[in-house]
């Protein structure tokens, strides 16, 4: 038997990041968090919500220096993060912290493009739901402002560490797909030229792609000083997503996938985007995913409500323990009132109870008088989207998924997935939390060759060694 591979996974959610720690073989996934440090967008002087990318830098580096203190061979490190968010550089300076998708710029952004190429013309290139913080939109504003003259690059947040890691400027194939300016209607995507002619900006700023298990290169000189080693760098499903679904431990071809977080992905592997109209009116996006394969899916708030109900509370001096709160909210009788988890409302930080109480009302739905009722009836939203989301997919894929798999966060909240169940009206595998962190592992041990080649093998390693927990529908 081989000796297992050391490697590490940089994640970095909205929330927080961690640096994870994996020891990799073909029958071993073993995992450890070796640091966590929090993150949150943050107002500028101007009152911009920004990002402090070169703080989450600086505190990767020290957890991959506690990394290699607990493993010296380290061989590899993979970054991963949310997408559309992007870093302005020139001559390799970073000119400004990047700004948030949730700071409302954007919806100047959205008036920009739709004046140049509309969503229902841009669809047919880039198959992407339409959000209005997708990078194209933010590029536009940049445009508008000037700065964007005066960069020679923009990187995602995932690519803009591995510049500053390796010095190597790329943009990963998974989060490149999310920004709407890559073409997916050909049979090799690439960056949409027409498109950036006709929105003004210069192709040159966008790096070169690279897909999820290329070597990017090892760390630079000085990265390796302090890290204490000399890792390579592997390009791995940098879209978070990406990553989590590698780690869905499916047993069937036919298995729908949430990735719970602060966003809920919600949908199903296609081999193909999937470009058409009704795909475009029923709000799917079409993301890379690893191995060609296309992540088809819709966008659901998720566990932002709740985070940002709790953080509204204690606010007010209101201070709930989630795990009481959560049973307290399985308790719940009579009729709980749901609302559109995906209403734009929802969106900027802000005071999230009152929002969703004004949605209920305005639906005519019953508006909970506790705070467990108000938990209750977000998880059933969540749920009740889940369901409408899974059911337009197989409607229009003409794929029927036999199991749900819940990743992430929220595969602990056992009652969101015991609704999920009871919504979708399927089985529900819950787990592992650390999905995202093992799908960066494991393409970068397969790179290694330390694991078998196929999605297939890999997803058998997370069932082997992290199995889920079952819950069935009830009547």
């Amino acid at each position: 038997m081989s000796e297992p591979l050391d490697l590490a996974a940089i994640d970095l959610g909205a929330t927080s990041g961690r640096v994870v720690h994996g020891r990799v073989s073909r029958d071993r996934l073993d995992i450890t968090d070796v640091a966590r440090f929090p993150n949150g967008a943050r107002e500028d002087a101007a009152g911009a919500l920004r990002w402090n990318v070169s703080g989450l830098f600086e505190a990767a580096l020290s957890g991959l220096e506690e990394t290699v203190r607990r493993a010296p061979r380290l061989a590899g490190i993979g970054v991963d993060s949310w997408a559309v968010d992007y870093g302005l550089l020139r001559d390799g300076k970073l000119l400004e912290e990047p700004y948030s998708y949730r700071d409302p710029r954007t919806a100047r952004g959205v008036e920009l493009v739709h004046i140049k190429r509309d969503h229902q013309a841009l669809y047919r290139t880039n198959g992407l739901q339409f959000l209005p913080f997708n990078s194209l939109y933010q590029l536009a504003v940049d445009a508008e402002r000037g700065i964007l003259a005066r960069a020679d690059r923009a990187l995602l947040v995932p690519d803009l560490l591995t510049f500053w890691l390796t010095g190597r400027e790329v943009a990963e194939f998974t989060n490149a797909s999310s920004t709407g300016l890559l073409d997916l209607s050909g049979e090799t995507p690439e960056w949409d030229g027409s498109l950036l002619a006709e929105l003004g900006v210069d192709p040159s700023l966008l790096a070169p792609l690279v897909g999820p298990g290329e070597t990017i290169g090892p760390v630079t000189d000085a990265v390796a000083t302090r890290v204490g080693a000399k890792p390579d760098v592997i390009a791995v499903g940098s879209h978070d997503t990406a990553s989590a679904v590698v780690a869905v431990p499916a047993r069937t071809e036919r298995f729908a996938y949430i990735s719970s977080g602060t966003w809920s992905l919600v949908g199903v592997e296609t081999p193909v985007p999937v470009l058409t109209e009704e795909s475009r009116l029923a709000g799917f996006t079409n993301e890379g995913g690893v191995d060609g394969r296309t992540r088809y899916l819709h966008n659901v708030m998720g566990l932002w409500l709740l985070s940002e109900t709790l953080r509204t509370w204690a606010e007010r001096g209101r201070t709930h323990e989630l795990g009481a709160l959560l049973e307290a909210a399985a308790d719940v009788t009579g009729p709980v009132g749901t609302f559109d988890a995906d209403d734009a409302s929802l969106l900027p930080p802000g005071d999230m109870p009152a929002r969703i109480e004004a949605l209920l009302r305005a639906g005519d739905q019953p508006v909970p008088s506790t705070p467990a009722g108000l938990v209750r009836s977000i998880l059933e939203s969540l749920a009740l989207a889940y369901a409408r989301t899974l059911q337009a997919a197989a409607r229009i894929t003409g794929e029927q998924p036999e199991v749900v798999h819940i990743v992430g966060g929220g595969s602990q909240n056992a009652l969101l997935c015991q609704l999920t169940a009871d919504r979708t009206g399927l089985p529900v595998l819950a787990g592992p939390v650390e999905a995202t962190a093992m799908g960066n592992l494991l393409v970068q041990a397969r790179s290694f060759g330390a694991v078998g080649d196929t999605l297939d093998e890999l997803r058998d390693l997370v069932a082997r060694t992290h199995p889920p927990k079952l819950y069935h529908p009830r009547d």
